[in-house]
């Protein structure tokens, strides 16, 4: 029986299974599209000579050759009880051509690459700086005091998951880790880099329009590395200016007597012992300061300064706001996005609502429940044996569901 009919299905099926995938990764609103660059660095890494459509078409034109090459080769020469063919000792021209050949397309990837990897190592025209630290499993951003794209940066603004950014902004991403080496990637801003322990690596980051940006770390981390994503949110300089004034507003503790005040004791005895609130002060008066180091292996925590002005928590895995919310946000054209991302999509701007139009509360409130269960951090969160006693990424905090009530009024507060 012959197997050429056998053969054929298979090809089919495999033809099938790869423009399943190829169309797949060509959804029109894929947030990670790799085609679809919104900012110089990703165009360069994506068009002219070395780029990655060039890089593609040369290997797919290659891999075609070779394919109806072996094709060829098994139909033509496949075995039909035929003698076996005379034995020869290989054909010098031949040789010389398949060696000087490929040399050849080495040479016509390798020089045009190995410019465009040097001018996007190109730093000179930068015009902020922003420290980004990777931990398992979510990203800090440090911003120094410093004149941004224009904006003065008057003291030092620490936050996570969403790094805001100007747009037509040059950006110096200064990016290390506190732990293993994580891999920083915004795939329609620029290429990935290494987040190494005791390393500082430098990363170019611009956006040509205002819009929402995400990213993956892309270096295996441990048991939570699929759950380490961050986005950049970039806004017009006036848009980023507001944002960084309402970053910078003096602390003001909630009413007397209100759920909020409730929930700002509860987060001073539960909460501050590793989350830093900017301002925060007790009862006496005295500034309340995160100590991390003393509970936690990493020995930091996300600052939960101005949380609900953030779109996602917990190394950005889940949402504070509506999927419908979300989509209309991310989806906005750019004339829109900033007037969204700072007032209209997060906090409702009716003066009579009592509480936030977007704000889904279900996953922060399952958080506070049991944390382990939604992000694993450790393979026996029970056992701290192995680590001296202490927690590797957030644990279980018993709260009770008032306590989960105050906590949430009171961080809806930090805007």
């Amino acid at each position: 029986m012959s197997t050429l009919p056998f053969m054929r299905r298979r090809a089919v099926a495999a033809l099938a299974v790869v423009a399943a995938g190829l169309l797949t990764g060509c959804a029109k609103n894929a947030p990670q599209d790799i085609f679809r660059p919104a900012g110089p660095n990703a165009r360069n890494i994506d068009e002219g000579l070395g780029g990655q459509r060039y890089l593609f078409w040369m290997a797919g034109i290659v891999a075609l050759i070779v394919l109806v090459a072996v094709a060829y080769i098994v139909v033509r020469y496949r075995d039909r009880g035929q003698d076996i063919p005379e034995q020869t000792h290989g054909n010098p021209k031949l040789e010389i051509a398949l060696t000087i050949l490929p040399a050849i397309i080495l040479v016509t990837v390798a020089v045009p690459t190995v410019k465009k990897v040097f001018d996007l190592n190109n730093y000179e025209d930068s015009e902020c700086i922003v420290n980004v630290t990777g931990q398992q499993w979510w990203w800090e951003y440090d911003y120094p005091a410093q004149n941004c794209g224009g904006v003065e940066i008057t003291e030092p603004i620490v936050t996570s998951g969403e790094l805001v950014l100007p747009v037509g902004t040059p950006v110096v991403l200064r990016i290390t880790s506190r732990d293993v080496i994580h891999s920083f990637w915004i795939p329609r801003l620029n290429g990935k880099r290494d987040a190494v322990p005791g390393r500082l690596h430098s990363l170019r980051m611009e956006a040509d329009d205002p819009g929402i940006y995400i990213g993956q770390c892309t270096e295996f981390c441990g048991l939570s590395h699929a759950r380490m994503r961050q986005a950049v949110v970039a806004l017009t300089v006036t848009d980023f200016d507001t944002w960084v004034g309402n970053q910078l507003e003096p602390y003001t503790s909630p009413e007397a007597e209100t759920l909020a005040a409730e929930g700002e004791a509860t987060y001073i005895a539960q909460c501050a012992r590793c989350h830093q609130v900017n301002g925060l002060s007790d009862p006496d008066g005295n500034p309340v300061l995160a100590n991390p180091d003393q509970y936690i292996v990493s020995g930091a925590a996300p600052n939960l300064t101005n949380l609900s002005t953030r779109t996602g928590f917990a190394g950005f895995t889940f949402d504070l706001v509506s999927e419908e919310c979300r989509n209309q946000l991310w989806n906005a054209n750019p004339d829109e996005f900033g007037a969204l991302c700072l007032q209209g999509v997060w906090m409702n701007t009716d003066a009579n609502a009592t509480e936030p139009a977007c704000f889904d509360e279900a996953a922060l409130r399952e958080w506070l429940r049991y944390a382990p269960a939604m992000k694993p951090m450790f393979v026996n969160p029970e056992n701290l044996e192995s680590t001296g006693g202490l927690y590797r990424g957030m644990p279980a905090l018993g709260l009770s569901e008032d306590q989960i009530d105050s906590l949430i009024a009171y961080l809806l507060e930090r805007k």
